[in-house]
């Protein structure tokens, strides 16, 4: 697993890559909730009322960021998160 720290607007949050069977797991967790990509299920973040925005076909940290927002959680949707958003975009509504 590598873990990455990441400074945007000042703020230091936590990213993640684990490398699992088929793809990795990539993740970015902020004070308000989450960029995930595709392996990870935004019904799951629907159930505990989490903020997660998901952005699929990403290998690292830096492709979650730079490419489109697929899937927003209810939670998610409330802070301004929407589909066609950058991961950043999204990361940036989870400050």
């Amino acid at each position: 697993m590598k873990t990455r720290e990441i400074s945007i607007q000042g703020q230091v949050v936590q990213g993640y890559e684990i490398n699992l069977p088929g793809a990795p797991l990539v993740l970015v967790q902020a004070p308000k909730g989450f960029v995930m990509c595709g392996y990870l299920d935004v019904k799951f973040a629907d159930k505990f009322n989490a903020a997660a925005a998901v952005v699929r076909g990403v290998k690292t940290v830096e492709d979650l960021l730079a490419k489109p927002v697929t899937d927003v959680s209810a939670a998610g949707q409330t802070l301004g998160i929407t589909p066609g958003v950058s991961g950043r975009d999204a990361l940036l509504k989870l400050l």
